[in-house]
């Protein structure tokens, strides 16, 4: 199953996030070893916001990831929420649609 992290931050996130990336970035790549973090990043124009993609059997990569990253502990993520996200489509999918199922 996949499941959506979803960041939504702070104004000037950009010149305040630098002091944090390091620790951040980090922590993003112990989830990333351990093949829980498939991909994350923030958004652009504007920068408001990021979305991290997991995987699992359930939510709780990625709410321990939130509850954990240096963004979210140092004020720079206003708000953050975690949305199962049912895959059917490309490589990557977790529940892929047979050949020729025209949908869900």
């Amino acid at each position: 199953m996949h499941y959506l992290l979803f960041y939504d931050l702070v104004d000037d996130y950009v010149s305040l996030r630098e002091p944090h990336r390091a620790a951040h970035l980090a922590h993003a790549r112990s989830f990333a070893e351990r093949g829980e973090l498939v991909l994350g990043g923030a958004l652009q124009e504007p920068v408001d916001a990021a979305v991290l993609l997991f995987q699992g059997e359930s939510p709780a990569a990625a709410e321990l990831f939130a509850a954990g990253d240096p963004y979210v502990r140092h004020g720079l993520v206003r708000r953050w929420r975690v949305r199962p996200w049912v895959t059917v489509a490309g490589p990557l999918a977790a529940v892929p649609l047979p050949p020729g199922d025209p949908g869900a």
